[in-house]
C-alpha cells in the first residue's frame, strides 16, 4: 500500500487531539503507535476495522477504537472502516450475515413482510438474533483474516514493484552515463 497515498487522506493526531469535543480522549489516542503506517499496523487495522463493522452491534466505532488499542494497529484507519457498514449497506450486510447463521443452524429463514417495522422486529427478536450473531462472528472471522492476509500482500508487491522499478531506473542512468563518457572518449 502507497504510504504516502495513506498519509494524504488520514488526519493528523495533534488536529484530532487539539479539537474540544475529543481533548477528554486525548491521553488514551497520544501514543504514536496508535499513528503508525507500517504493513503491520495497517493489515491489522483493516482487520479490526472490517471485523467490527460486521458486527451487529451499537458503538462499532468504539469497539474498533479499543480493538486498535489493543493489537496496537492504526486507530484511524480501523475506525475509518467501521462505516463499510453505513445506513445504505447495512440492511444488506446484516441480512448476508443472518442468512449465513441460518444456514449454520440449520434454522429456517424467516420471510421478511412486505412493511418492516420495529413492532415485527421486536417479535421476531428470539428467532431472528442467533442466526445474526452466528452468521456476524463468522463473517467478521473470515473477512478479517482475509483482509489482513490481503493487505499484506499488496503492500509487499508495491514494495517490489518499487524496487524493480527503482533498480531499472539506475540501470537505464547508468547505461546513460556509461554512453555519454564513451562518446567523449
Amino acid at each position: 500500500m502507497p504510504r504516502r497515498f495513506l498519509q494524504r487522506y488520514m488526519p493528523k493526531p495533534d488536529t484530532i487531539r487539539k479539537q474540544r469535543s475529543l481533548r477528554f480522549i486525548a491521553p488514551l489516542i497520544a501514543d504514536p503507535g496508535l499513528w503508525l503506517l507500517t504493513r503491520r499496523s495497517v493489515a491489522n487495522a483493516f482487520s479490526v476495522g472490517v471485523f467490527c463493522a460486521m458486527l451487529p452491534i451499537p458503538f462499532q466505532m468504539v469497539v474498533a477504537a479499543l480493538g486498535a488499542r489493543l493489537t496496537r494497529c492504526n486507530l484511524a484507519l480501523s475506525v475509518g472502516l467501521v462505516w463499510i457498514t453505513n445506513p445504505l449497506t447495512m440492511p444488506l450486510i446484516f441480512y448476508g450475515n443472518y442468512w449465513i447463521g441460518t444456514f449454520i443452524l440449520g434454522a429456517p429463514v424467516r420471510e421478511a413482510p412486505s412493511r418492516i417495522s420495529t413492532h415485527w422486529i421486536a417479535e421476531q427478536m428470539h428467532d431472528i438474533m442467533p442466526p445474526l450473531i452466528v452468521g456476524s462472528l463468522v463473517t467478521a472471522i473470515i473477512l478479517a483474516i482475509v483482509v489482513n492476509i490481503g493487505i499484506r500482500l499488496i503492500w509487499r508487491w508495491h514494495v517490489s514493484h518499487n524496487w524493480k522499478r527503482r533498480r531499472q531506473i539506475r540501470r537505464q542512468r547508468r547505461a546513460q552515463i556509461e554512453a555519454e563518457f564513451d562518446d567523449k572518449v
